[in-house]
């Protein structure tokens, strides 16, 4: 008798949360309706948790398509500058170890014919051999293009007398969905090395990437350039980034290693007041 009250109970329970059509029935059809109405009702409930779970991915999409188009913003925003370096002008001066030079940044297009001549120059007697003895090969035509690309920055050191002595090539761009500040190309002539200019250099990157708001300072390197290994990784602390390719178990080893430095992410307040110290040049 407990067991039949029970189920009728459960019937009429069933009908009234799902707000389905009463019928009187009685004996073994009432327990037929009953299982039938269970199963309705569990079926429900599982779409329900599939529905939650849907609105779930959904709106996760929703927060990263939001989180990708922020970066890209800030990208764009840290292109349409017209001088990346104007807040940093400390900075504009290197007089150290009997070097003294001047440093300016310009988008290539609005760089001197001689100067990006110049950088070519530079870059093919610094790099070719590397480049030769690695799997990509140097090719001139390729590295003009690459160096006269329209996203293209240079910060470029002149010494007293005018003339370009070491640059930049650097984009504020995006890679693997993340906003960064990437190093192209960084060459010093053989008179001004070793005297800590490329040093300096690369921390204003790291200035200008904290100031417009880029995660990374990104590069990539030779794996058989020792000097550039040991520059990059003792002196200036960069690591392995978790987007450098790695050679599988049936695959020669790559040439070349990507590397990157995370830039701290301050609150606002903290980081105007950071910002302000490398303005002047206290930081």
């Amino acid at each position: 008798m407990r067991h039949r009250e029970t189920g009728w109970l459960s019937f009429f329970y069933f009908y009234y949360r799902n707000n389905l059509p009463f019928l009187a029935l009685s004996g073994k059809r009432c327990e037929v309706v009953i299982h039938q109405t269970e199963h309705i009702v569990r079926h429900k409930e599982v779409m329900g948790r599939k529905s939650a779970k849907s609105k779930e991915k959904k709106q996760k999409r929703k927060e990263e398509s939001a989180k990708l188009a922020a970066s890209i913003q800030k990208v764009a925003d840290a292109n349409a500058v017209e001088d990346p370096l104007a807040p940093f002008a400390a900075f504009r001066k290197y007089d150290r170890n009997g070097l003294c030079v001047t440093l300016d940044t310009r988008r290539v297009e609005d760089c001197e014919r001689d100067t990006v001549e110049w950088a070519f120059n530079l870059t093919k007697d610094n790099m070719q051999t590397l480049y030769e003895e690695s799997d990509w090969g140097w090719n001139d035509r390729d590295k003009r293009e690459e160096m006269t690309d329209s996203r293209a920055w240079y910060l470029v050191a002149k010494d007293q007398e005018g003339k370009p002595v070491a640059f930049i090539h650097f984009r504020f761009d995006m890679e693997e969905d993340e906003e960064v500040l990437y190093c192209y190309e960084i060459q010093l002539e053989k008179a001004v090395r070793r005297k800590g200019l490329g040093k300096f250099m690369m921390q204003i990157l790291e200035l200008m990437a904290h100031r417009y708001g880029m995660r990374k300072v990104m590069l990539t390197s030779f794996k058989h350039n020792p000097d550039g290994q040991d520059f990059f990784r003792k002196k200036l602390k960069y690591e392995i980034d978790e987007s450098s390719p790695e050679a599988s178990l049936y695959e020669e080893d790559f040439t070349y290693v990507i590397l990157s430095k995370t830039i701290p992410q301050k609150s606002p307040a903290k980081a105007n007041g950071a910002t302000s110290k490398a303005e002047n040049g206290t930081s």
